[in-house]
């Protein structure tokens, strides 16, 4: 986790400028929040896999809610969609996810969209199908680990707070809760994912065709 300072320095900018409504500071901070995750998952892992183009797309909808409007926010919501897609592809793959998550998940986005399904206008069909992709994703990340699954429920509370706004209710300290729980969220998905995978990225060692791994001495056959 020490390697993890960058984040740590990039989520207090992020959030600083959140508190002081600053937007120099949350356009200099919040477009790194995934790039500095990245870098660690790939000096980890050392390959590129569908957390890693999760996170990419994460960027591209961190910049895009930046700016305001509905074309932006629809922007947003669909690289965030790319990103739900390729953390629920990589976690499918890894772990099939117990079946009390996904039934769990389900039933609360469907009470969510019922909610707010009248309030929320033009937008209804993309936050009902992005939504969808948010709860598989925190029901798949039920199954890979307690940190990662952690991480999937903050995300969806985070997504969730913002769906809140799109339908008009804004609640007290509504941008710090946000960010503070996908600036939380993040980190532990990808530490988490490193935490299960780390050791399939590592390349296995070569054998010669008598069965012994490449580079080794051979030794005498009385010493064997």
């Amino acid at each position: 986790m020490r390697r993890l300072w960058p984040f740590g320095v990039v989520a207090a900018v992020e959030l600083a400028g959140v508190a002081a409504d600053s937007p120099l500071l949350q356009w200099l901070a919040k477009p790194l929040l995934a790039p500095v995750l990245l870098v660690h998952l790939l000096r980890t892992r050392r390959r590129v896999d569908p957390v890693a183009v999760g996170l990419v797309f994460a960027t591209g909808g961190d910049i895009a809610l930046l700016v305001s409007g509905d074309t932006a926010f629809l922007v947003g919501m669909g690289c965030f969609l790319g990103t739900q897609v390729a953390f629920l592809t990589a976690f499918l793959r890894h772990r099939r996810p117990p079946v009390v998550a996904v039934a769990g998940y389900l039933a609360c986005w469907a009470a969510a969209n019922a909610v707010l399904w009248s309030s929320l206008g033009a937008l209804r069909l993309p936050v009902l199908g992005y939504s969808l992709a948010l709860s598989l994703m925190a029901a798949a990340a039920a199954g890979i680990s307690r940190r990662v699954a952690v991480g999937g429920a903050l995300f969806l509370v985070s997504d969730l707070l913002i769906g809140l706004e799109a339908a008009g209710t804004r609640l007290p300290g509504h941008g710090l809760a946000v960010m503070t729980t996908y600036i939380a969220a993040l980190p532990l998905i990808t530490t988490g994912w490193v935490a299960v995978t780390a050791g399939r990225a590592r390349p296995a060692v070569p054998m010669r065709a008598d069965g012994a791994a490449s580079g080794t001495i051979p030794l005498p056959e009385r010493a064997r």
